[in-house]
Order: structure tokens, then C-alpha cells, then sequence
């Protein structure tokens, strides 16, 4: 039977529950098992799709088109697992069942209420998720980690917890344990245990007795062993059962930080992991796992060489906007071995607009700019920021500077370039200008117009490499040299098909493009194309370019520690010097796998018809973008 270990958390939000749960899976998976994730959201939002990034940090996508708060991220990256939309539970999308329940009659004329109908609603998702294949082995975890968003206390948050508190009845004691992530303070130098035996008073009072205290500092003190018993003393759990969680260089160190604490072998006996049927060849695998795992840590101490990188982008005031970005970058510098360093730029901030109401600010972006070793434009939605965009991507381009533009930096570079080399000073995306005469970004014409959720083009879909430029492009070869490649998207404007042809013409090459040869999807330069204006006829000079790529999928979502995406691992290398991207891509070639199941790398039509995109009905309606 699976075991459950359920996470929440107390005092504050935002301590740390996400990493504290996919390093205890990672844990586990070191040991032979096979893990699944979810995460339970109380928000009444059906899924974060609607969500601006600065509400609740970025939206992850799924490969089943799923947008899913991006602690599902930290999961599929720390146990290299694919999960699907249902790995991820919110209140809205409970009480949508339960309503669609009562709607067909399904309660026999029963008044439905909170218990027992929305807490078993709660505890048959998890039951029925949790056995669902997430790795290559095709067989039902044996593990699912649980995670509880918000903190216990909170009013939404209620009926998750009494469904919890059922839940250990209905699966039994030895499969069902609960780690509770609290928050200890350091004031004046002194370890305060207060706010821990309040919460942990608040969730015995609610039914649910924690196995296991996860004790967060917001520093690089370790808990001291007399808080630890302090804490053992007033929450009735024993020593061995506090944990601290302090902070380390990188959070790869936080499992190594939960072993050194022997979490893997309490939880062997609290949940008699024994009665498990572990094969030889899982166990083989949890060492190697962890045996490569040490060996990224352990090399990111060692690193002195630095590489620079500019995040150009519109949701900069808060870092979590861009998570999977961050981390794909991250998993790139291990490989290339070089320290990470990342300048963040508000693209607002490089607009002539900004010269003139704050030119300190201005100064500093563009100093920032001009002084990176690459740049990186991602993705986003909405007109503020655009402007810089262009400016950033220009300079980039100009320079010789490595850039990679992702998704909304993707169609910028296009944008730019019809502006810059084709002269046309009002190439637009109709996203921001809808009646543009210069279209050179479009509305996808079979998305809807008159519903925001779950109606971009979302979920993994193929990428097919244009065999003519097979012998140049360092896109096809980061992604092993194949015909093919999978991506995760997630956006409602294209490259307009009708300016393709004078794009390319004019230096701007597509490598790669969806299956019917229509939506571009990859763009490279293979040099650097400077407009001669002296003469009246466009001629078009050419100079080599190290690293100038875009892409409208979102590659940053498929990246993993031991696996990094290749596109960002090109960036990575070219922003390092061209021997180190030369090493990179002849490795890649040599040794690259895709981080997707087998199954699911199959046709775009086949695709479609498994993820939340809804096409567009008999094309009439309205739609404001997202939220800037």
C-alpha cells in the first residue's frame, strides 16, 4: 500500500515547505523508492493560470497543459518525475467536483456539506492521484508527499486539514506520518520556541499529532541542542524527532542537511518501509542518485570562476517570477562549473521614459546591461516593459552579446529585428497594438477570445529541426543533433506566418517549427545582420554572432540538477567563452537524453487532445490580455 507523509506548515507562509518536501522525497528516492508529489493550494482559484506572477510567484506548466503553483516544479525537478494537473489540488477545483456532483444527482438527495462530502472529495483525489506512475519504471509509488499550502490556523485551509485528520484513519498508522515545517526566530541571539509550541498546540487541537518537527532558521545558526529539547519537551514528540532547518549555500545542501539528521531512517521505521518490496535495481539506482547528487554540491563549493548574467524582465520585485528560470540557469553553471551570477533588470528601467523621471535608475539598468557576460529576456505578458525589451535584446545583438530570449523574449527578438534590419520602425505584436499595420506577432487564430483560464496553447508539444540548417544550428545540436523535441508552452500570440519569409530572407533563421511547417519555434542567428542604409536596395552585412536564440516553449520547465535544459546550458557555456559552449555541445551530442517519459514524446494533434487547451468557439467574443 502507498505510504502517505503529509507537510504543512505554522507560525508564517513561505518557510521553506516546498524544499523541505521534495528533499525528503529526493531522500527517499536515494533509498530505493518511488515517490510521487502533491500539493494542495486552499485558494479558491481553479489552477494559478489567472494568477499574475507578483500575486503568487510563477505559473508552472505541466505536461499535460496543467498551470500549477510552482512548488510542482521544485517536485518533478528534485525527483526527476513527471506529474500531471491533478498533482496539484485546490479548493476551487474540490467544490467544482463536489458541486458537478450534487448537480447529477449524485448525492441521493442529501444535503451536501463540508463533512463528510468536501473532506472525502479531498481524500479520494489524493488516494486516486497518488497511485498514478510518475518515472520511467511505470509502476504506482510507493511514496506520495503531501504538501499543505498556507499554515494551519488559516480559515481556507480547514477543510483540508480535518480531511487530513480522517485520512490517517482511512489509510492506517503505519502509512500516514506528518512533518510540521515551523518557523524559530532569533532574537537578540537566542532561539525562540514560543511560536513552534503554539502552532504545533494548534494542530493537535485539529486531530493531527506531527511525526516530525521541521524547525527553519532564517540564518546560519543550527538549532542548539537545548532548543531542540526544549521543543521535544513542550510538543511531546521526542529529540530525534526535531529537525533544524538552518539556512546552507544552495538549497541542493537541504536533503544532505536532513540526512546528516537521520530523517530517512525514522521515517524506515515510523512508516515500516521494510514491508516494502525494493528491488535490487531501485537500490542501485537511490545510491548512483545520491552519489551524483553529492557530487553537484560538493562541486558548487569549489567553484571560483564566475559567469554574469542580465534577467531582462517585467516581474523582477519579485525573484519567484521566475523560479524555473533561475533553477535552469543554476543547473547549467554545475555543469559548465562556474559560479552563478545573476543581475536583475527591470526592462521598464532601460526605456527613455525612465531617463527622464528616475535617471539613476536608468544609468544603473543600462550599466548592468553593457556590462553583461549574457542576456536573458524571458517570458511574460502585457505591453509595460516591452520597450526594454527591444532596447536589451538590440544590444545583445549588436555587441555579439550571448542572448537568449524565452517565450514573450522570443517574439520580442522578432520584433526587434523587423524594426532594426527591415527598417520598419512600427514592427509591432498585435498583442500590444491590435490594429498594427506591421504585424509581426499574432493572435493565435484557434485559441479562444472569450475565456483566460486553460486557453493558451499549453502543455508539451514537438519541435521539428529544419534538416537545411542541420550543420550550423547549435539548437539542434544542444538537443543531441535529433530530428525532433518536446517543450512545455504556455502563450496565445505567434509569429505571424505571412513575415516569416522576409524575416528569413533577411538573416533571421527559424531551425525549428511545429509538425505542418507553419508556427516558428526556434530562432537562430547563425551571424549578426547590420542594415547598410547608404544604398536604397536592403544589403545586409554578415559577422559571426556566439549565441543569439529564441524560443517561444518555455525549455526552463524540463530543466533538471543532473539534466540541464539545453538551450539554457548553450547560453550558459557561450556566456562562459566559445571553447567552453564548443565542449558543451559535443557532449550533448555524445550523451543527451530527454527528460520526458517515453510515452508522452508523440505528435502535437495526439498531444492536444490530452491537455486544458481550449480552441477558440465559432471565433467570436473578446479578450483583454493578462494582467501586466
Amino acid at each position: 500500500m502507498t505510504k502517505y507523509i503529509l507537510v504543512s506548515g505554522g507560525v508564517v507562509s513561505g518557510i521553506g515547505k516546498g524544499v523541505i518536501a521534495s528533499s525528503t522525497g529526493l531522500l527517499l528516492k536515494t533509498a530505493g523508492l518511488k515517490v510521487t508529489a502533491i500539493k494542495i493550494d486552499p485558494y479558491m482559484n481553479i489552477d494559478a493560470g489567472t494568477m499574475r506572477p507578483t500575486e503568487h510567484g510563477e505559473v508552472y506548466v505541466l505536461n499535460d497543459g496543467g498551470e500549477v503553483d510552482l512548488d510542482l516544479g521544485n517536485y518533478e525537478r528534485y525527483l526527476d518525475v513527471t506529474l500531471s494537473k491533478d498533482n496539484n489540488i485546490t479548493t476551487g477545483k474540490i467544490y467544482r467536483e463536489v458541486i458537478d456532483k450534487e448537480r447529477r444527482g449524485e448525492y441521493l438527495g442529501k444535503t451536501v456539506q463540508i463533512v463528510p462530502h468536501v473532506t472525502n472529495a479531498i481524500q479520494d483525489w489524493i488516494q486516486r492521484v497518488s497511485k498514478i506512475p510518475v518515472d520511467e519504471s511505470g509502476v504506482e509509488p510507493d511514496i506520495c508527499i503531501v504538501e499543505l499550502g498556507g499554515t494551519v490556523g488559516d480559515i481556507e485551509s480547514a477543510p483540508f486539514i480535518e480531511a487530513m485528520r480522517q485520512f490517517q484513519f482511512r489509510v492506517g498508522h503505519d502509512n500516514f506520518a506528518l512533518i510540521h515545517v515551523s518557523l524559530v526566530p532569533d532574537m537578540h541571539g537566542e532561539q525562540k520556541t514560543k511560536p513552534t509550541q503554539t502552532t504545533v498546540h494548534a494542530l493537535r487541537g485539529l486531530g493531527l499529532l506531527p511525526d516530525l518537527i521541521a524547525c527553519r532558521l532564517l540564518g546560519r545558526q543550527p538549532l542548539e541542542s537545548s532548543t531542540k529539547d526544549k521543543i521535544s519537551m513542550f510538543c511531546h514528540v521526542a529529540s530525534e524527532q526535531v529537525i533544524g532547518v538552518h539556512d546552507v549555500s544552495s538549497v541542493y545542501h537541504v536533503p544532505l542537511l536532513l540526512q546528516s539528521q537521520r530523517i530517512i531512517e525514522y521515517l524506515h521505521k515510523r512508516l515500516n518501509l521494510a514491508s516494502l518490496n525494493i528491488t535490487e535495481e531501485w537500490v542501485s539506482k537511490g545510491l548512483s542518485l545520491e552519489a551524483k547528487w553529492r557530487g553537484v554540491t560538493k562541486g558548487q563549493e569549489r567553484l571560483f570562476d564566475e559567469v554574469k548574467i542580465v534577467l531582462v524582465g517585467k516581474y523582477t520585485d519579485l525573484k519567484d517570477s521566475y523560479m524555473s528560470v533561475i533553477k535552469a540557469l543554476e543547473h547549467s553553471a554545475f555543469r559548465v562549473r562556474r559560479k552563478l551570477t545573476i543581475q536583475w533588470v527591470e526592462s521598464s528601467d532601460l526605456e527613455p521614459s525612465t531617463q527622464e523621471s528616475d535617471p539613476a535608475k536608468y544609468h544603473d539598468a543600462w550599466r548592468a546591461v553593457v556590462g553583461a557576460g549574457g542576456i536573458l529576456v524571458p517570458g511574460g505578458f502585457g505591453k509595460r516593459g516591452t520597450e526594454g525589451m527591444i532596447l536589451a535584446i538590440k544590444w545583445a545583438r549588436e555587441q555579439k552579446i550571448p542572448f537568449l530570449g524565452i517565450c514573450l523574449g522570443f517574439q520580442m527578438a522578432v520584433v526587434e529585428w523587423a524594426r532594426s534590419v527591415l527598417g520598419i520602425p512600427d514592427a509591432q505584436s498585435t498583442e500590444f497594438v491590435h490594429d498594427t499595420q506591421n504585424a509581426f506577432v499574432i493572435f493565435m487564430p484557434e485559441i479562444s477570445r472569450t475565456h483566460m483560464g486553460g486557453t493558451m496553447r499549453l502543455g508539451l508539444r514537438p519541435t521539428v529541426f529544419d534538416p537545411d540548417f542541420e550543420t550550423w544550428s547549435k539548437a539542434r545540436k544542444l538537443y543531441g543533433g535529433n530530428e525532433k523535441m518536446w517543450e512545455r508552452h504556455r502563450h496565445r500570440y505567434e509569429v505571424n506566418p505571412e513575415q516569416v519569409q522576409r524575416l528569413q530572407e533577411s538573416g533571421l533563421t527559424f531551425v525549428g517549427k511545429d509538425e505542418k511547417g507553419e508556427r516558428m519555434q526556434i530562432l537562430e542567428l547563425k551571424g549578426m545582420a547590420m542594415r547598410n542604409r547608404s544604398e536604397d536596395c536592403l544589403r545586409f552585412i554578415i559577422a559571426d554572432h556566439p549565441f543569439f536564440m529564441g524560443l517561444q516553449a518555455h525549455p526552463e520547465l524540463c530543466s533538471r540538477p543532473l539534466n540541464p535544459s539545453p538551450p539554457f546550458l548553450g547560453f550558459i557555456a557561450a556566456s562562459c567563452g566559445q571553447s567552453d559552449l564548443e565542449e558543451q555541445i559535443q557532449e550533448q551530442l555524445k550523451s543527451f537524453h530527454p527528460p520526458h517519459p517515453e510515452h508522452s514524446m508523440v505528435s502535437e494533434e495526439a498531444l492536444r487532445t490530452s491537455t486544458q487547451e481550449h480552441p477558440i468557439a465559432n471565433g467570436v467574443g473578446t479578450m483583454t490580455p493578462p494582467t501586466d
